[in-house]
């Protein structure tokens, strides 16, 4: 399986990279980001590109691939609809549409988050962004789209999160975030389970579109 990887320095994408690296069924990875890894692996290859509206200049370089794991987000606190909206949807959907003319066998994964608000009328600003960016993955023609919906992710193996505050909290709640990925599945998860769900929902597939983090979990 080859794969396309977005938002690979991020907290989650960087426990997918890993998993996909030590995955033998994973023969390569292109990773399409504006900053490199830092990693260096014979199956890793890297594109570094600053418009993320416009795949033009490297469409070349992003057919053949079987599988797109796009992990990239930002917190919507303290930014107006209109800039993550932007951030979110815009992005998202630019190089999925892109991907999807190029791939139309490809599996794409998305990473939204729980709560997201499939109606697109709820209240809450960050939720009905998502949900439409779910919605419009979903129609276009890829062989299979799959939302990941993980609520709590706790980073393991080194993975650290690139917001200093986040990564405190991650550090100080190290332990009870342990017990609660063991005891409540419904709203912890890993970083390695989350990418090895991916690798596992793009090769099998799975029975709905939608994998909340109990559903990650079981994958």
């Amino acid at each position: 399986m080859k794969v396309i990887l977005f938002g690979a320095t991020g907290m989650v994408g960087q426990g997918v990279l890993r998993e996909c690296l030590l995955d033998a069924g994973v023969e390569s990875v292109l990773v399409v980001g504006r900053s490199p890894t830092g990693q260096a692996n014979a199956r890793l290859h890297e594109i570094l590109h600053d418009n993320f509206l416009d795949f033009s200049a490297i469409e070349s370089r992003l057919a053949g691939f079987d599988a797109c794991f796009f992990c990239l987000g930002v917190s919507s606190v303290g930014m107006d609809e209109e800039r993550y909206r932007h951030l979110t949807y815009d992005i998202t959907m630019a190089a999925a549409t892109t991907l999807a003319r190029l791939n139309p066998g490809m599996v794409f994964v998305y990473v939204t988050g729980r709560g997201t608000d499939s109606t697109e009328q709820g209240r809450l600003m960050w939720a009905r962004v998502k949900g439409k960016t779910e919605n419009d993955l979903l129609k276009l023609p890829f062989k299979a789209a799959y939302m990941f919906r993980p609520a709590g992710i706790q980073p393991l193996h080194g993975i650290k999160s690139k917001t200093a505050w986040i990564q405190a909290i991650y550090v100080v709640t190290a332990p009870l975030l342990t017990l609660l990925n063991r005891l409540s599945p419904t709203y912890m998860t890993t970083t390695e389970q989350v990418g090895r769900a991916m690798i596992r929902v793009a090769r099998d597939g799975y029975p709905r579109p939608v994998l909340e983090s109990e559903d990650i979990n079981a994958v």
